[in-house]
């Protein structure tokens, strides 16, 4: 079985939180299943769970290398400079990424809005970019985005290989079938 469910913010990729904190238990998933790879509790958006042990390994194998589409809200208005480094790869603390696709784009059409909201400032302009990895380090794409200068504000997953967001609300989820 495989599950796509749309993250809301702010909610841990857990099914327990010692804390008390938002987790994925309040989503009525299905019994048995286990997060397929990360999404950080402040990013929204595309979780894949699965009850198959084999299919978690190839879709979090870093061999596997399945693009990561991300919508990202960033602080400041992007640059052709910035794009051209985040194509390059960009050197972090732990080394240098793998070339993204990075690109401007308009705010998606089907954006919804999220809360809390992203604060809004008059004197800072923000832009969106869609960013494709193929790696899935810790908070990488925020990362990446400061080191050319443009911070994020809001980090949505669309994709991952194959699966998308596609007709899901924050906090649904769907059975897909899984491409192997």
């Amino acid at each position: 079985m495989l599950i796509a469910l749309n993250k809301p913010h702010l909610v841990h990729t857990k099914f327990t939180d010692e804390q008390g904190r938002p987790t994925l238990a309040q989503f009525g998933l299905p019994k048995d299943v286990y997060v397929a790879g990360r999404l950080d509790h402040d990013s929204e958006g595309l979780l894949l769970l699965t009850d198959d042990g084999r299919l978690n390994q190839q879709i979090t194998d870093p061999r596997w290398k399945a693009p990561k589409t991300y919508c990202v809200q960033v602080e400041g208005t992007s640059s052709e400079d910035a794009l051209a480094k985040l194509r390059r790869g960009v050197e972090l603390k732990d080394g240098m990424t793998l070339p993204a696709e990075a690109r401007a784009i308009d705010p998606p059409a089907w954006l919804w809005p999220r809360d809390p909201p992203v604060r809004f400032r008059k004197t800072v302009p923000d832009c969106w970019l869609e960013l494709i990895i193929r790696e899935g380090r810790n908070r990488q794409v925020r990362r990446m985005t400061a080191h050319v200068g443009l911070p994020t504000l809001r980090l949505i997953r669309w994709a991952i290989g194959p699966y998308t967001l596609e007709g899901l609300v924050p906090g649904t989820w769907r059975e897909v079938a899984p491409v192997r």
